[in-house]
């Protein structure tokens, strides 16, 4: 199965091929493809799968995600970017 993350925009550029953007996941900030959500801005929440946003979602929601993971002790991959 695979999981999309929820992630801070940081910042984002628009004048590359695709839309690239930076995102915080935890502390960790992965370069990120925002060319799904052009809608995006620094400080919104976007969900991440396989290195690009496929959607915003709302702070709230990305902190529930987090605290899930945090409570299956998940957290860690998440940073290293790799599966458990």
């Amino acid at each position: 199965m695979c999981l999309g993350i929820p992630g801070e925009v940081l910042s984002f550029v628009d004048d590359a091929p695709l839309r690239m953007g930076r995102v915080a996941f935890g502390g960790v900030v992965k370069e990120v493809c925002l060319a799904y959500v052009p809608e995006a801005h620094p400080g919104d929440f976007v969900v991440v799968h396989a290195g690009f946003a496929i959607s915003r979602v709302d702070a709230e929601a990305a902190r529930r995600v987090f605290a899930w993971l945090e409570e299956l002790g998940e957290t860690e991959s998440v940073r290293e970017g790799e599966p458990r």
